[in-house]
């Protein structure tokens, strides 16, 4: 007789993860080196919603102004460009004790659905939240429909 195994979705990520890790010979959940994080790419965290009229996307950019960023749109796909700068550069490396922000470039690119007005996109940042509004084409909006007795 087999036994049963709880399903977990994010074994299978965590696996691939690991994988592409030891791939690149570095590790990028915990374990970091100190200074790992003073150049090269990040991710910075984002939310992505749908109201009845847009979609929202909601970036996490703390300590980056709002020059520092760059969005943009072409066909259906959206991509938000920047980096934030290390602060710090006239201290040692020796003196830190830790450094989990990370610093550098960043991208990231999102596909958006078919039913995006991709020509109204509108993007506005507000202590440290980029939010970029992307509102849906008419023919996509809920529409009520009166129902005739006959």
């Amino acid at each position: 007789m087999s036994m049963l195994e709880r399903w977990d979705p994010f074994r299978d990520l965590t696996s691939i993860q690991n994988e592409l890790s030891r791939l690149f010979g570095r590790t990028f959940v915990g374990g970091e080196q100190l200074g790992s994080g003073m150049g090269g790419t990040w991710v910075p965290p984002l939310d992505m919603f749908e109201r009845n009229d847009k979609f929202v996307v909601a970036v996490e950019l703390p300590g980056i102004e709002p020059t520092d960023v760059e969005v943009s749109v072409e066909d259906s796909t959206l991509t938000i460009k920047g980096h934030r700068d290390f602060v710090y550069e006239e201290t040692s490396e020796e003196s830190f004790r830790r450094i989990e922000r990370r610093y550098g470039a960043f991208s990231r690119t999102l596909a958006l659905p078919s039913t995006a007005d991709v020509e109204k996109v509108e993007a506005s940042f507000d202590k440290g939240i980029l939010t970029i509004e992307v509102p849906k084409r008419e023919e996509a909006k809920p529409r009520k429909i009166t129902v005739r007795a006959t």
